[in-house]
C-alpha cells in the first residue's frame, strides 16, 4: 500500500542509475479526492482518513513540533482524538515519526508473539503481563518493542 501511494503522488530521484522515492508532499495528499486514491487499493475510510489527516498536517493544524511539545502521553491522546487514528496507529507514528522513547504499542499482535517468544510460553500474554514484563523498560518501551519485533524475523 505505501509503495503504490509513494509511487503515484510521491517524488523520485535517480543517482547512480538506481530509483529512489520520496513521500507524497501533506498538501498533494489533501488535494486529492477519495476516486483518485481508490485505484491504489485502498478503502473508501482509508482514504478519507488519510486524506484528512494530510489535509491537517498541511494547514498546520497538527505537526510534529507541537506534538513533541505535548510528549508522549498528551501526544498520544491528540492523535486518537484524530478520525482514522487508534492506539496502534498513535504509538507507531510516535516511535517512528517522533522518536519518542516510550512510546508503547501494547495492544500490538506482533509484540504479543514476541513476548511469547521470549518468555517460551503458549499463551497470549495478558495486558497485565505485559505491564509488568515492561516494568524494568520504563521510558525505553520503544526500543524494547523494536527488539522485540525482530524476535520474529
Amino acid at each position: 500500500m505505501k509503495a503504490r501511494l509513494v509511487e503515484a503522488y510521491g517524488g523520485l530521484v535517480v543517482s547512480a542509475g538506481e530509483t529512489y522515492w520520496t513521500f507524497p508532499q501533506p498538501h498533494v495528499i489533501a488535494g486529492l479526492a477519495v476516486k483518485d486514491l481508490l485505484p491504489l487499493k485502498l478503502t473508501v475510510k482509508k482514504c478519507e482518513y488519510l486524506i484528512h489527516v494530510a489535509e491537517l498536517i498541511a494547514t498546520g493544524a497538527i505537526s510534529k513540533e507541537m506534538l513533541k511539545e505535548l510528549g508522549y502521553g498528551e501526544a498520544e491522546k491528540a492523535l486518537v482524538r484524530i478520525r482514522g487514528i487508534g492506539p496502534w496507529t498513535a504509538n507507531y507514528v510516535l516511535m517512528r515519526c517522533l522518536r519518542m522513547k516510550d512510546a508503547f504499542p501494547i495492544d500490538d499482535v506482533g509484540l504479543h508473539h514476541a513476548i511469547r517468544h521470549a518468555t517460551g510460553s503458549d499463551a497470549k500474554p495478558s495486558h497485565e503481563e505485559i505491564l509488568r514484563l515492561s516494568a524494568g523498560w520504563r521510558g525505553w518501551e520503544s526500543y524494547a518493542t523494536f527488539y522485540l519485533w525482530r524476535l520474529l524475523y
